[in-house]
């Protein structure tokens, strides 16, 4: 597996490669826009040059990238304007993706609206969220960036804690080309999904072959967390100071079908990022010689 952080962008979009290179990361995520606000102005010509020479400049040391999308959007909203904005937003995601030649853009599937005007299932949310998709592939269907859908931990009423909420979503999506599954560890164990022994963890895979089909795997999000597995919280920490420990990361680690996939920190971290250096350190060393 190609271990990696989150990288920041503040400053200039390129340095969250050269900060990559310096922690020792293989492949990094990164913000292209406000995460937490629905607009976002265009990107300067000399921005998405700098970004495109330095990611071609360290290609062979870092790759591959991963965007993550902004924490506003609900493709399954039920109110009209914050759906419209939803997908305002992820077609803006996608055009800057595209314009920084990354490859991967990662959103959360989801969260089943509360309205006391109308009800909706988990099925209908699920149907609505592959609508929106194919839609937004569609408007970008000169891009080869693929849209990934993150496992959650289901909390509230979050969709995406069970492996059958995306078999839902990728039989509606029509280019399957463009579509793919993040798997965060953090959520998958808090939404029930125990892999902290061996046999666990091969059960978990040939349940999520079965259900979703392994070729639709193409990322991880290697996190700890502090809450109990199936408690449905969303809560990181520390690689090995959590509920996990330290030992099942190197089971996704070593596994050879990830051997080029990325797996990306969203540990805690200060501005220093000694805290992203701990936690692939601690990574690196579970590989087996």
């Amino acid at each position: 597996m190609r271990i990696g952080a989150h990288m920041s962008v503040s400053g200039r979009k390129f340095m969250a490669i050269e900060s990559g290179k310096e922690l020792g990361c293989e492949a990094i995520q990164v913000f292209v826009r406000n995460v937490r606000g629905w607009t976002s102005g265009p990107l300067k010509e000399k921005e998405i040059e700098d970004f495109k020479n330095k990611k071609e400049e360290l290609k062979d040391e870092i790759w591959p990238i991963i965007s993550h999308n902004s924490y506003l959007v609900n493709l399954a909203s039920l109110d009209k304007e914050i759906l419209e904005k939803s997908y305002i937003a992820m077609l803006d995601e996608l055009s800057k993706v595209d314009q920084l030649n990354i490859e991967y853009e990662n959103m959360h599937p989801g969260v089943i609206p509360i309205s006391d005007k109308k009800e909706i299932t988990k099925i209908e949310a699920l149907t609505q969220i592959a609508g929106q998709l194919n839609k937004l592939i569609e408007a970008t269907k000169s891009s080869k960036v693929i849209i990934l859908l993150e496992t959650t931990a289901g909390q509230g009423k979050g969709l995406g804690n069970k492996f059958h909420h995306y078999k839902t979503i990728l039989d509606k999506i029509q280019e399957k080309n463009r579509i793919g599954i993040c798997f965060d560890t953090a959520h998958s164990f808090a939404a029930g999904y125990d892999f902290s022994t061996k046999k666990g963890y091969e059960e978990m895979w040939n349940e999520f072959d079965d259900v979703i089909g392994l070729k639709y795997l193409f990322a991880f999000h290697l996190n700890d967390t502090n809450k109990e597995c199936g408690s449905r919280v969303d809560r990181h920490t520390h690689i090995g100071q959590g509920k996990i420990g330290k030992e099942p990361f190197g089971f996704f680690i070593n596994d050879e079908r990830f051997r080029d996939m990325p797996g990306i920190l969203e540990t805690p971290k200060g501005k220093d990022m000694k805290e992203d250096l701990m936690n692939l350190k601690t990574l690196k060393s579970l590989r087996k010689k």
